[in-house]
């Protein structure tokens, strides 16, 4: 599975396929460099030996992140291949993965460990899913995974189920949450308090989990796609 650099010795990526309720389609994990050098592994991937030697090649691993509850199937296989580094989980994984090992559990403030790098922030409000918003701060980038998607004509390996559901609930060609997220918002003001925190952040990308990532006009796409949640009273 080969990584592409996706901000010049800062933040790479690495797409692998996977199967979820029938449907395939790619998801993405992140790797990102904190100040102090060393590398945050974001929402793991089955990482492979090659793989491994690959991520050792660009700096020690010091965390791995679970970033929401939907996102932590291969936690442990990375931790077998960076057993020295720290690992922290979304609320919610702990329920999935009773027998996982974790450090910390991630919430809105972010722990030492990332020395400064990135702010997080929990997006509440939803009766399905939790995820932890990240912000690399040197880069302005956005790190979601299933907050927005965004499949499009131009994303690759998607299943034509996929296709199929996502235009019959107008979310083909459009950045927009989850369907868990769009059927289960059971707080709205508490969901809307969450995004209208991340709108406030200083990012002009976002690296998403699945589709394409959003390289431009990242704010107006993610506002476009939280419209419900950010409009309700």
């Amino acid at each position: 599975m080969p990584m592409t650099e996706f901000v010049p010795d800062q933040i790479w990526l690495l797409d692998y396929p996977v199967r979820y309720a029938g449907c395939s389609f790619n998801a993405r994990m992140s790797i990102v460099r904190l100040a102090n050098g060393a590398l945050m592994l974001h929402s793991p991937c089955d990482i492979d030996e090659a793989t491994a030697k690959a991520i050792s090649g660009l700096g020690p691993v010091s965390c791995i992140v679970a970033p929401g509850n939907f996102h932590c199937l291969h936690v442990a296989k990375a931790q077998s291949r960076f057993p020295a580094a720290r690992t922290y989980i979304c609320p919610g994984v702990e329920r999935k993965l009773p027998t996982l090992r974790f450090d910390g559990m991630l919430g809105s403030c972010a722990p030492t460990d990332w020395g400064g790098t990135m702010d997080q922030v929990l997006i509440r409000g939803s009766r399905f899913m939790w995820e932890v918003a990240m912000l690399h701060k040197p880069s302005r980038t956005l790190l979601l995974v299933d907050a927005i998607e965004f499949f499009t004509d131009r994303t690759a390996n998607v299943s034509w189920q996929v296709k199929a559901w996502f235009k019959l609930f107008g979310m083909w060609n459009k950045p927009k949450p989850a369907p868990e997220y769009r059927m289960g918002w059971k707080d709205k003001g508490a969901a809307r308090s969450s995004l209208e925190e991340i709108l406030g952040w200083d990012f002009d990308r976002i690296v998403i989990a699945h589709g394409d990532n959003i390289t431009e006009n990242a704010k107006v796409m993610a506002r476009r796609a939280w419209t419900p949640p950010l409009e309700s009273r």
